[in-house]
């Protein structure tokens, strides 16, 4: 209530319900079960923490009504940005909140600078700059916005502020995809409050009603309310979690460092007789074992001189890169295809993978985004035995992959999706088609072409695959019966293909 008995139109953070108060049910979680699960089950990088959750809340509304100790605002270097945040903390500010933005001439990206509240019921105002993104620079773009967070927390802690609230920094019209900016967002105020939580009271992440759906799925992640939350979110955690700060990781950047830089470890023997005891230890210390870099290792790749461990190791940081992306991406566009599916298992008990080349419109469709939905659905098929049944029925060219993407895509994926692929089955194929795929197999990549097997007919592919274990495209039947006859559901043993 404002002096003349009118209601406020601010909202007292205090009288919010924090995040770990929504889960009642499953707080009350037995110690036994809670015992159970520490000792038999994996636990998740982000554990329950009832004290952790309590201190966040999600809530839908506008930032600048918070009263709390300080709201956060999301803007451009030179900070006067025009979006909706913006807008309604200027308007409830009052005109005195310009000027003393002038003052502070611009913010960097990834920076943050505080300014009062003025008419707002929050004392002061964290201004930051979120990133622009592009999908090429993706890598600068996700440090810039983890600065974001942390140099906001990190302002709060300095200035001993017990409440912040936070609008979603990631702005629309900068192109940043909501759910990887949520992830961001997420895990540096977790990753924080686990380092600094005595300092800070209260977090709010205010959202608009787009963005609600978004945080609500993903804060049991980050701040599980139950020990069964934390068990039943751990799969969907992404590749990239982060430091133990929650910054983004790039393997290139990484360095080892010695517990004891410039000491000589326990197992290391002399370099060489009559160095002495004092320079034994000379290359090996902290910054002699720095990562190489990696444009010259691509130089070496090419000249032929890198070892392969070193090649294997490169391969693998690429794929995870790949992966990473792949389960934050929206690919919804992609899976609508049908493109791609699983279905049941062939005569050996080996799951089928299908792909329908009808369903690909490749001039119609971003290929670096089929690459990642391949390795979204691929990634756990792959360890184990798979087979794959390509149906070439009536494609066209434009339904044809080049021999680019599909080199691109071979070097791109992990040596278990080479090592598991037990067959691939190539239905009605085409001369051309067949020449293609000799002078693909032959010259482009190396292992494949035993396990391709061109099928004419689908009573050549029942031999190795049930006819109750595929799920076909109904043109695929009717091109089948027109051409080579209907076919029925059971068929005596035939050897394989």
């Amino acid at each position: 209530m404002d002096p003349l008995g009118a209601p406020s139109q601010f909202v007292d953070v205090d009288t919010l319900p924090s995040w770990g108060d929504s889960c009642e049910d499953e707080l009350n979680t037995s110690d036994t079960a809670a015992e159970t699960l520490q000792e038999n089950t994996v636990r998740s990088p982000f554990l329950y923490d009832k004290d952790i959750s309590g201190k966040v809340i999600l809530w839908k509304g506008d930032v600048a009504l918070l009263n709390c100790t300080a709201i956060v605002n999301t803007s451009n270097e030179s900070l006067t940005d025009k979006n909706p945040v913006s807008e309604s903390i200027f308007m409830l500010a009052g005109p005195d909140l310009k000027e003393d933005l002038q003052k502070l001439k611009g913010c960097r990206t990834g920076e943050a600078k505080l300014t009062k509240g003025f008419n707002l019921a929050a004392r002061f105002i964290i201004h930051t700059v979120g990133p622009k993104y592009k999908s090429r620079y993706r890598t600068a773009a996700e440090s810039s916005l983890y600065s974001c967070y942390r140099n906001v927390l990190q302002l709060a802690k300095e200035q001993s502020m017990s409440s912040v609230g936070f609008c979603v920094i990631n702005s629309a019209k900068r192109g940043y995809p909501l759910e990887d900016a949520t992830h961001i967002a997420l895990r540096t105020v977790r990753r924080f409050l686990e380092i600094h939580g005595e300092t800070i009271e209260k977090v709010v992440f205010a959202v608009s009603e787009l963005e609600e759906a978004t945080y609500q799925k993903l804060l049991p992640l980050y701040f599980p309310r139950s020990l069964k939350e934390e068990c039943r979110s751990l799969p969907y955690l992404p590749a990239d979690i982060g430091n133990a700060e929650g910054e983004p990781v790039v393997p290139e950047r990484q360095i080892r460092i010695s517990e004891k830089p410039g000491a000589p470890e326990d197992n290391q023997e002399e370099e060489a007789e009559g160095l002495g005891v004092d320079l034994s230890f000379i290359g090996s210390h902290a910054f002699a074992r720095m990562e190489g870099d990696i444009d010259k290792q691509r130089r070496l790749i090419l000249q032929g001189q890198l070892s392969e461990a070193a090649l294997q190791k490169q391969h693998q940081r690429n794929y995870n890169r790949w992966l990473c992306q792949a389960r934050s991406e929206d690919l919804s566009d992609i899976a609508s295809l049908k493109a791609l599916y699983q279905t049941g298992v062939d005569n050996c008990g080996r799951t089928v993978m299908v792909v329908v080349g009808r369903n690909i419109p490749v001039t119609l469709i971003d290929m670096d985004k089929a690459l990642l939905y391949f390795i979204h659905v691929m990634d756990h098929i792959a360890v184990k035995e798979y087979v794959l049944v390509y149906f070439h029925t009536l494609t066209s060219e434009y339904n044809h992959l080049d021999s680019d993407f599909l080199k691109k895509l071979y070097d791109v994926v992990d040596v278990k999706y080479k090592r598991n692929l037990k067959a691939v089955y190539f239905v009605h194929p085409t001369f051309r088609s067949k020449v293609s795929t000799w002078f693909f197999t032959t010259f482009s990549v190396s292992g494949l072409k035993d396990k391709i097997h061109h099928v004419d007919s689908l009573h050549q592919l029942f031999s190795a695959i049930s006819p109750e274990q595929i799920d076909f495209p109904p043109f695929v039947l009717e091109y089948d019966a027109r051409e080579n006859g209907p076919y029925y559901t059971s068929y005596p043993p035939s050897p394989d293909l």
